[in-house]
Protein backbone atom coordinates (compact mmCIF):
# COMPACT_ATOMS: atom_id res chain seq x y z
CA UNK A 1 0.00 0.00 0.00
CA UNK A 2 1.71 3.46 -0.66
CA UNK A 3 -1.18 5.78 1.00
CA UNK A 4 0.99 5.52 3.94
CA UNK A 5 3.78 7.64 2.21
CA UNK A 6 1.32 10.34 1.67
CA UNK A 7 1.39 12.67 4.23
CA UNK A 8 0.46 16.50 4.79
CA UNK A 9 3.16 18.70 5.59
CA UNK A 10 1.82 18.61 9.32
CA UNK A 11 2.14 15.16 9.31
CA UNK A 12 5.30 14.51 8.02
CA UNK A 13 6.75 16.96 10.45
CA UNK A 14 7.24 14.50 13.34
CA UNK A 15 8.87 12.64 11.00
CA UNK A 16 11.14 15.23 9.93
CA UNK A 17 11.88 15.47 13.22
CA UNK A 18 12.97 11.98 13.92
CA UNK A 19 15.16 11.64 10.54
CA UNK A 20 16.90 14.55 11.76
CA UNK A 21 17.72 13.13 15.00
CA UNK A 22 18.51 10.01 13.40
CA UNK A 23 20.98 10.79 11.46
CA UNK A 24 19.68 10.56 7.84
CA UNK A 25 19.88 12.68 4.63
CA UNK A 26 16.17 13.91 3.33
CA UNK A 27 15.88 14.68 -0.39
CA UNK A 28 13.46 17.23 -1.37
CA UNK A 29 12.67 17.53 -4.72
CA UNK A 30 9.09 19.17 -5.99
CA UNK A 31 6.39 19.20 -9.16
CA UNK A 32 3.60 18.75 -11.01
CA UNK A 33 4.28 14.88 -11.93
CA UNK A 34 0.85 15.01 -14.23
CA UNK A 35 1.39 12.58 -16.73
CA UNK A 36 4.24 10.22 -14.76
CA UNK A 37 7.00 9.19 -17.56
CA UNK A 38 10.11 7.56 -17.49
CA UNK A 39 12.09 11.13 -17.19
CA UNK A 40 10.19 11.18 -14.08
CA UNK A 41 11.19 7.96 -12.79
CA UNK A 42 15.00 8.38 -13.46
CA UNK A 43 15.59 12.06 -12.00
CA UNK A 44 13.12 10.63 -9.21
CA UNK A 45 15.59 7.62 -8.71
CA UNK A 46 18.39 9.47 -9.16
CA UNK A 47 17.87 12.28 -6.54
CA UNK A 48 16.71 9.46 -3.67
CA UNK A 49 19.79 8.55 -4.65
CA UNK A 50 21.90 11.44 -3.06
CA UNK A 51 20.40 10.71 0.47
CA UNK A 52 18.80 8.40 3.04
CA UNK A 53 14.64 9.38 2.02
CA UNK A 54 13.10 11.23 -0.46
CA UNK A 55 9.80 13.51 -0.26
CA UNK A 56 8.20 14.44 -2.82
CA UNK A 57 6.10 17.57 -2.77
CA UNK A 58 3.48 17.98 -5.87
CA UNK A 59 1.39 20.89 -6.64
CA UNK A 60 -2.84 20.51 -5.63
CA UNK A 61 -4.70 20.88 -8.57
CA UNK A 62 -5.44 24.51 -8.00
CA UNK A 63 -1.81 24.77 -8.28
CA UNK A 64 -1.37 23.50 -11.44
CA UNK A 65 -3.73 25.01 -13.10
CA UNK A 66 -2.28 28.47 -12.09
CA UNK A 67 1.06 27.36 -13.16
CA UNK A 68 -0.09 25.62 -15.94
CA UNK A 69 -3.40 26.59 -17.50
CA UNK A 70 -6.97 26.08 -17.02
CA UNK A 71 -6.21 22.72 -18.79
CA UNK A 72 -4.26 20.92 -16.33
CA UNK A 73 -4.22 19.27 -14.70
CA UNK A 74 -4.84 15.71 -16.53
CA UNK A 75 -4.44 13.42 -13.39
CA UNK A 76 -5.99 14.53 -10.13
CA UNK A 77 -3.98 15.40 -7.45
CA UNK A 78 -4.54 12.46 -5.36
CA UNK A 79 -3.79 9.91 -8.39
CA UNK A 80 -0.67 11.81 -8.86
CA UNK A 81 0.28 10.63 -5.30
CA UNK A 82 -0.77 7.60 -5.34
CA UNK A 83 1.40 7.11 -8.32
CA UNK A 84 3.96 8.32 -7.19
CA UNK A 85 3.93 6.68 -4.03
CA UNK A 86 3.69 3.49 -5.44
CA UNK A 87 7.59 4.23 -6.89
CA UNK A 88 10.39 2.97 -4.61
CA UNK A 89 12.56 5.30 -4.90
CA UNK A 90 9.87 7.74 -3.62
CA UNK A 91 9.27 7.33 0.59
CA UNK A 92 6.98 10.33 1.10
CA UNK A 93 4.36 12.43 -0.94
CA UNK A 94 2.97 15.63 0.11
CA UNK A 95 1.58 18.47 -1.36
CA UNK A 96 1.47 22.68 -1.91
CA UNK A 97 -1.54 24.44 -2.69
CA UNK A 98 0.81 27.92 -3.81
CA UNK A 99 2.69 28.06 -6.65
CA UNK A 100 6.40 28.01 -5.02
CA UNK A 101 6.82 25.00 -2.45
CA UNK A 102 8.64 27.81 -0.65
CA UNK A 103 6.93 27.40 2.49
CA UNK A 104 7.07 23.83 2.70
CA UNK A 105 11.13 23.75 2.02
CA UNK A 106 11.35 26.43 4.47
CA UNK A 107 9.18 23.76 7.17
CA UNK A 108 10.71 20.80 6.67
CA UNK A 109 14.50 22.17 5.50
CA UNK A 110 15.53 18.94 3.62
CA UNK A 111 19.29 18.16 3.91
CA UNK A 112 19.55 18.19 0.22
CA UNK A 113 16.85 20.31 -1.94
CA UNK A 114 17.07 18.74 -6.13
CA UNK A 115 15.75 20.31 -9.24
CA UNK A 116 16.43 19.07 -13.18
CA UNK A 117 18.70 21.04 -15.08
CA UNK A 118 16.72 23.06 -16.69
CA UNK A 119 16.34 25.61 -13.48
CA UNK A 120 19.13 27.74 -12.76
CA UNK A 121 20.62 27.00 -9.68
CA UNK A 122 20.00 30.97 -8.84
CA UNK A 123 16.24 30.45 -9.40
CA UNK A 124 15.67 27.33 -7.21
CA UNK A 125 13.17 28.24 -5.16
CA UNK A 126 14.08 27.50 -1.28
CA UNK A 127 17.91 27.18 -2.13
CA UNK A 128 18.95 30.10 -0.18
CA UNK A 129 17.48 28.99 3.04
CA UNK A 130 18.86 25.13 2.72
CA UNK A 131 22.33 26.61 2.09
CA UNK A 132 22.07 28.70 4.99
CA UNK A 133 21.23 25.19 7.07
CA UNK A 134 23.91 23.66 5.88
CA UNK A 135 21.94 21.39 3.22
CA UNK A 136 22.89 21.74 -0.62
CA UNK A 137 20.94 22.31 -4.10
CA UNK A 138 21.66 19.58 -6.60
CA UNK A 139 20.68 19.74 -10.03
CA UNK A 140 20.19 16.46 -12.29
CA UNK A 141 20.16 16.80 -15.53
CA UNK A 142 16.50 16.32 -17.41
CA UNK A 143 16.49 13.00 -19.27
CA UNK A 144 16.26 14.02 -23.26
CA UNK A 145 13.00 13.01 -25.23
CA UNK A 146 10.40 13.29 -22.61
CA UNK A 147 8.09 15.87 -21.07
CA UNK A 148 4.67 15.97 -20.28
CA UNK A 149 4.09 18.78 -22.86
CA UNK A 150 5.62 17.02 -25.38
CA UNK A 151 3.40 13.92 -24.61
CA UNK A 152 0.41 15.79 -24.73
CA UNK A 153 1.21 17.26 -28.10
CA UNK A 154 1.01 13.77 -29.62
CA UNK A 155 -1.91 12.85 -28.11
CA UNK A 156 -3.43 16.09 -29.60
CA UNK A 157 -2.14 15.58 -32.89
CA UNK A 158 -2.61 11.62 -33.38
CA UNK A 159 -6.51 11.56 -31.76
CA UNK A 160 -7.38 15.35 -31.43
CA UNK A 161 -9.53 15.03 -34.53
CA UNK A 162 -11.27 11.73 -33.91
CA UNK A 163 -14.52 11.47 -31.96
Amino acid sequence: MSAPKILTLNEFLPERKRLAESGLKLVFTNGCFDLLHPGHVEYLEKARALGDRLIVAINTDESVRSVKGPSRPIIPQEERAEVLAALAAVDYVTFFEEATPQHIIRSILPDILVKGSDWALHDIVGRKEVEAAGGQVVSIDVVPGYSTSAILDTVRSRFGSKK
